[in-house]
């Protein structure tokens, strides 16, 4: 199995976790403002294998206590719920960066008790979706199978948004928190410009903005926090 990137530490990607940050190549999304878009196909040049994964887990046995998988999209990799058990019997936590498409990918991983925590892009409102995704259509369906499944059955998850000033507004925002009602955690993070993201012209909302957009979402959600600023 290839793995198409390595970060040896976070002290982010997996909240609570010291852990490393796996990069899986592939997405069906082609979102104008995506911080890896070198990541979108899936024969993008690997970095190593499975079994150099493994080998460098197996040395940070005690330093590390925690792997978290991301993309490009993840679930899209068959070969990675046996790399998934594999490191959970090294005794590693596992989390997961998902867009939501591949519910069905999504609900084995949860079935099996292979992940602890699961983090979903939610990429606009439901009439902006398929827009923000680069798309000309987007099974929503799908979304909001992903959706139902982590508010029902996930050990512990987030919904986060990566806002951007271009194609957010307090709209989007108006009609996502009905949408998530009852959800646990949801993050707004800014939007920040890189080298690799595949169109320019696009950038942060104020921090004021952004300060709005939680205020719109916090009677449906629990758990409103931003990220970014």
């Amino acid at each position: 199995m290839n793995i198409h990137g390595l970060q040896k530490l976070t002290l982010l990607d997996y909240p609570g976790h010291t852990a490393c940050t796996v990069f899986l190549a592939g997405c069906i999304l082609r979102c104008p403002f995506c911080h890896n878009a070198d990541l979108l196909d899936m024969n993008a040049e690997p970095v190593m294998d499975d079994a150099e994964l493994l080998a460098f887990l197996r040395k940070r046995q005690g330093l590390l206590d925690g792997v978290a998988f991301t993309g490009g999209e993840p679930l899209m990799t068959r070969e990675l719920p046996d790399l998934m058990m594999r490191i959970r019997d090294l005794g590693y936590g596992i989390k997961l960066d998902t867009n939501g498409c591949h519910p069905e990918a999504l609900r084995g991983v949860l079935e099996k008790g292979l992940v602890d925590y699961v983090a979903m892009d939610i990429k606009n409102s439901p009439e902006r979706y398929a827009q923000t995704c680069g798309l000309e259509k987007v099974n929503m369906e799908k979304i909001n199978e992903s959706i139902s499944l982590l508010m029902h059955e996930a050990p512990d998850y987030e919904f986060r948004t990566t806002v951007v000033a271009q194609l957010h507004d307090r709209d989007s925002f108006l009609a996502i928190g009905p949408w998530l009602k009852g959800a646990k955690r949801y993050f707004l993070q800014a939007f920040a410009d890189r080298d690799t993201v595949p169109f320019a012209g696009f950038t942060a909302p104020s921090k004021e903005s952004l300060e709005e957009y939680a205020e719109v979402l916090r009677p449906f959600i629990s758990e409103v926090s931003i990220r970014g600023v």
